[in-house]
């Protein structure tokens, strides 16, 4: 009977002395459409914009950018990226395409809005977290990495770390417990 509790105990310990957090890379798609939104309405005010085909549709995790020509379709990239910043959207959270020739002589082009660390970065990030020596454990977890220590502070600086990393892609810290 003893034995029992004992295991009993130091497994309720562990759980109780173990902090984690998430680090994930996924735009909040909200501030994306409010964006949208906003660019809709800018498109129809401006005088650069009048009586142009110009439009960005939302269609999954890709935007389809269409206008008249190739300068029209770069200001229009340029009014989506100042929506975007303006609502706190990274902009490395979006990769564009090349610039095509769509019907009537307008142009198209795709933008592909990255959700998720890819597998590459996840190992870069979780070998970076090893060899910087805190004590912390990094797993891997599909598009997302799983931080774990026995330290609050640790956590916090490992944080820290990553924030300051130049990994060319926008981290998110959640589910911080």
């Amino acid at each position: 009977m003893r034995a029992v509790a004992d295991s009993d105990h130091s497994r309720g310990n562990d759980m109780a002395s173990d902090f984690s957090f998430d680090v994930v890379s996924k735009p909040d798609m909200q501030e994306v459409k409010n964006a949208l939104q906003q660019v809709e309405r800018e498109i129809g005010t401006r005088y650069d914009f009048k009586g142009s085909v110009s439009e960005v549709e939302l269609e999954g995790e890709k935007l389809k950018l269409h206008s008249d020509d190739e300068f029209r379709l770069t200001a229009l990239v340029d009014v989506l990226q100042s929506k975007l910043v303006r609502r706190g959207v990274d902009l490395k959270f979006f990769e564009y395409g090349k610039i095509e020739a769509a019907s009537k002589g307008t142009v198209r082009q795709d933008v592909t809005i990255k959700v998720g660390i890819p597998a590459e970065k996840a190992k870069q990030i979780a070998k970076m977290i090893r060899d910087e020596g805190f004590k912390a454990q990094a797993q891997i977890q599909e598009e997302q990495v799983r931080v774990s220590s026995k330290s609050k502070d640790e956590l916090q600086k490992v944080i820290a770390f990553l924030k300051g990393a130049s990994l060319d892609l926008p981290l998110q810290f959640v589910n911080y417990r």
